[in-house]
C-alpha cells in the first residue's frame, strides 16, 4: 500500500480511511456493537444480586493444587446461572442454599477470570446484606433471614 494521502484536499480521504481502520481496534468493535452487554450476565452493571443454588468446588489450573469453593448463583434480573468464587478463608460456610447474595467482577485481565480459577469471572462480596468479608473475619454475625 502507499504512503498516507497528503495535500489540501486530503482531508475527507484521510478522515475515511481512520473510519474504516478503527474496525480493527479490537475494543473499539466491542463498543461499537455492544458486544460486552450482549454476553455479560450482569448486562454491564457493576454489581448483581442472585440466589444461591448450590456451592461447588473448582480444581485450581496447573501448577496449582487445590478445590477453590465457590457457588452456583441464578441471577434476579435475568434468570442467568453463573459460578461465583468465595473469596476468604472458610467463606464457604457462612453461604447457604437459598442465601442471597451480591456478586462483582472478579478483575481479572479484560473481564476475563482471575488467578487460578478456571471460567469465574465473578465474587461474592454480600451475604444476605451483609459483607462477606465482615463475616469471615468475625467482625459481625450472620444475621437470620
Amino acid at each position: 500500500m502507499g504512503k498516507k494521502s497528503r495535500g489540501l484536499g486530503a482531508g475527507r480521504k484521510l478522515k475515511l480511511k481512520r473510519k474504516r481502520f478503527r474496525w480493527s481496534n479490537k475494543w473499539f468493535t466491542r463498543r461499537a456493537l455492544n458486544l460486552k452487554v450482549k454476553s455479560d450476565p450482569l448486562e454491564g452493571a457493576h454489581h448483581a444480586k442472585g440466589m444461591v443454588l448450590e456451592k461447588v468446588q473448582i480444581e485450581a489450573k496447573q501448577p496449582n493444587s487445590a478445590m477453590r469453593k465457590a457457588v452456583k448463583v441464578q441471577l434476579l434480573k435475568n434468570g442467568r446461572r453463573i459460578t461465583a468464587f468465595a473469596p476468604g478463608n472458610n467463606a464457604i460456610k457462612l453461604i447457604e442454599e437459598h442465601d442471597e447474595v451480591i456478586v462483582e467482577c472478579i478483575g481479572g485481565a479484560m473481564g476475563k477470570s482471575k488467578g487460578d480459577i478456571p471460567g469465574t469471572r465473578w465474587k461474592v462480596i454480600k451475604v444476605n446484606d451483609q459483607s462477606l468479608d465482615a463475616l469471615v473475619r468475625g467482625k459481625i454475625e450472620k444475621g437470620r433471614r
